[in-house]
């Protein structure tokens, strides 16, 4: 029988890559539902194309708007509206697979609400593990639900690791997680500062979405992928390490007690890890390109110790530091980073003030020790809050 799937955030890069995988297998796997916030033109063309059974729109204007125009296409897909209409799509009893692809703490109630009901999970968010953190975790524990990543480094991972988890804390030495080094690895840090939205939103291998982007220009994406680790592999803090490694051909590697090292290497293709979410145990096509090792003339790495990399990427360490925290703290850092980053975005701070904020935030505000949804959606309110309060004393 085919699977059914719901893809949260079906507009984006994950959601449409999702789609082309899809349409690479249409006898394993029945779009069932698809969600977007205001793209109502390409939520049209998606639903003209796989005619799932509802299509959620965030915004209920653009959902007013996709409904009408679904009508005159004469389609029969029905329009749900607001962001409990997400929480629907990824618990629907109909639903086998849920991709999580929805940027942000935004997408931090739905994903629970597939993690309760035992679904599949494809979890491109990094965000629900970052700021969901134990309530996510035992909420995964308690329904049977399956967890897949999606991020690259982090599927590549669970590609080196034995099959069977219970092995994984007794064989392990540490996980090594792998960077580009994004836009300005060679830049001067001293002139970090003065560096415009569009080169931090140019990366040199990947394409991604703006926020993403400014993530891996600042490797604030790979202090949030480091926490995801922790959580997703249950390994100590001091067991993760990231190297840069500017040709994105090794995505990720496990280093064994034994000093032998596993990796995964692949295209910078985002097909790949989707596929493997979706067919996993197996494996099925993806549509990316094989690696061509005669045009490989390379692969080179660079260490985060070099005094100029640390001056760069300061908001790496913070990682660490919130990892040692008091629970909770992931969760504020993860917020004062949306924050700054859409400050940045808007041209309100510089560029190296979002790490500045980041700082201020994480000193400001010291939060309680959540358990349960509400009390996660408190900690991520009351840090925004904090965040924008202090951005004016940025300047």
């Amino acid at each position: 029988m085919k699977k059914r799937i719901s893809i949260l955030g079906s507009t984006g890069s994950i959601g449409t890559n999702t789609l082309d995988v899809l349409a690479q297998h249409p006898d394993a796997f029945e779009v069932f539902a698809l969600s977007a916030h205001v793209q109502v033109d390409l939520m049209l063309k998606q639903c003209q194309s796989v005619k799932p059974q509802f299509a959620v729109m965030v915004d209920p204007l653009a959902a007013r708007t996709l409904e009408e125009k679904l009508k005159t296409s004469g389609l029969s897909t029905r329009v749900l509206s607001g962001a409990e209409a997400l929480d629907t799509i990824a618990s629907h009893p109909d639903v086998d697979v849920v991709m999580a692809a929805i940027v942000g703490a935004a997408g931090l109630s739905s994903c629970l609400a597939a993690a309760r009901t035992g679904k599949r999970l494809l979890l491109a968010n990094k965000e629900a593990l970052v700021v969901g953190a134990e309530v996510f975790t035992s909420t995964l524990k308690s329904s049977g639900a399956t967890l897949l990543p999606i991020d690259s480094e982090h599927s590549a991972i669970f590609q080196s690791l034995p099959d069977d988890p219970s092995l994984w804390r007794s064989t392990i030495s540490k996980i090594i997680l792998t960077a580009s080094g994004g836009p300005f690895r060679t830049m001067d840090p001293d002139q970090l500062k003065s560096v415009s939205v569009e080169q931090a939103c140019a990366h040199p291998t990947w394409v991604m979405g703006r926020k993403i982007s400014v993530d891996s220009a600042t490797m604030m994406n790979k202090a949030l992928e480091v926490i995801e680790a922790f959580y997703l592999f249950g390994v100590e803090p001091e067991q993760l390490e990231v190297v840069i490694h500017p040709q994105s051909v090794i995505h990720s590697m496990v280093e064994y007690l034994d000093a032998s090292v596993v990796a995964q290497l692949g295209t910078p293709d985002m097909r790949v890890p989707i596929a493997y979410g979706l067919s996993w145990p197996q494996r099925m096509a993806s549509g990316a390109k094989a690696i061509d090792f005669s045009r490989v003339s390379a692969m080179t790495f660079e260490s985060f110790e070099d005094p100029a990399h640390k001056r760069r990427y300061p908001g790496l360490q913070l990682a660490w530091q919130v990892l040692k925290a008091p629970k909770g703290s992931t969760a504020v850092l993860n917020a004062a980073n949306e924050v700054g980053v859409h400050a940045f975005l808007e041209r309100r701070i510089r560029f190296d003030q979002i790490h500045a904020l980041n700082v201020e935030t994480l000193s400001s505000y010291l939060p309680q020790a959540p358990g349960a949804l509400e009390d996660l959606l408190a900690i991520d309110q009351e840090s925004r809050k904090v965040a924008q309060s202090l951005i004016a004393k940025l300047h």
